[in-house]
């Protein structure tokens, strides 16, 4: 990871208003009427400017997006129930999805559900995770490569066979793959990688002492959820939080950071091209 200095990181994040300033009242003011034709169109110029302004030659293979924002989101908007703003935050992942492999991107790693989430009270998990289940197939019906990255065992019977199906169904699907990070934890991932490892090695005959002596970083890299695929070159995260919360934590090692203030909701693709164009002026020094 390159170190960022604060005054690095005050550049390259996103100067937005947030949605909630003035209230409910105002930010529905701002996205109808007149107000709303004019922001789109001064949008719409922008996100050409930006694009064209984008080098062809330096694109992340691998992103990993953090969609952070959507209870925050729906409150700002003066809607009681925030499972709206779940819902509208899924229905923005196929523009991510989209802007992604227009861009030349291979992969994307989208985090949806944290172990640390399992913990919620049932009236609040449940609706979440039939969000979560009806993402996941639609995502399927649109032809994306679907790979489930995270814990399912952890998950209830229903969202973990939702989430294998989709996988199996797709598993030949040309193009973009898609990791659906579902009860997904960085030191969780890192844990069933070291036992994955010395189940295999176990199985071979293997002794911890003979395995001590070889074991080096790939190993462990094998066993990971995302095994076989780049690591993410850039990694996003919306609503201004800038921490990775446990994000793959052993792949993001190199990894461009860029913290976007707008809620996940509320992403737009002129914010996803400014992630781009942060991480093409960036000059990659790994390991300093």
């Amino acid at each position: 990871m390159s170190g960022w200095t604060s005054r690095n990181a005050r550049r390259d994040r996103v100067r937005r208003r947030p949605s909630d300033d003035g209230g409910p009242f105002v930010a529905a003011i701002r996205r109808s009427g007149p107000y709303a034709a004019v922001r789109d169109v001064v949008y719409r110029m922008y996100e050409r400017r930006v694009e064209k302004s984008l080098p062809t030659d330096v694109t992340p293979r691998h992103v990993g997006v953090i969609l952070d924002g959507n209870r925050r989101w729906a409150r700002s908007m003066g809607l009681a129930d925030v499972n709206s703003g779940h819902q509208r935050g899924a229905q923005k992942i196929s523009e991510l999805l989209q802007w992604s492999a227009e861009a030349g991107v291979e992969h994307v790693t989208l985090w949806l559900l944290s172990t640390d989430n399992l913990n919620r009270p049932a009236a609040e998990l449940d609706p979440l995770l039939d969000i979560i289940e009806n993402t996941v197939r639609k995502l399927a019906d649109d032809g994306w490569h679907v790979k489930p990255v995270g814990a399912l065992d952890l998950l209830p019977g229903k969202t973990a066979r939702v989430l294998k199906d989709a996988g199996e169904a797709t598993s030949d699907a040309p193009g973009l793959i898609v990791n659906v990070a579902v009860g997904y934890g960085g030191r969780r991932e890192i844990a069933d990688a070291v036992r994955s490892l010395l189940i295999e090695q176990a199985s071979r005959g293997t002794s911890i002492e003979e395995l001590a002596e070889i074991l080096d970083v790939e190993h462990i890299a094998e066993h990971l959820y995302t095994r076989g695929q780049p690591d993410p070159d850039l990694v996003i995260r919306t609503s201004g939080e800038q921490r990775l919360s446990g994000f793959m934590l052993w792949q993001s090692a190199h990894s461009e950071f860029y913290f976007c203030e707008v809620h996940w909701p509320d992403f737009r693709k002129v914010d996803f091209l400014r992630a781009m164009r942060s991480y093409a002026a960036r000059h990659r020094r790994y390991g300093s």
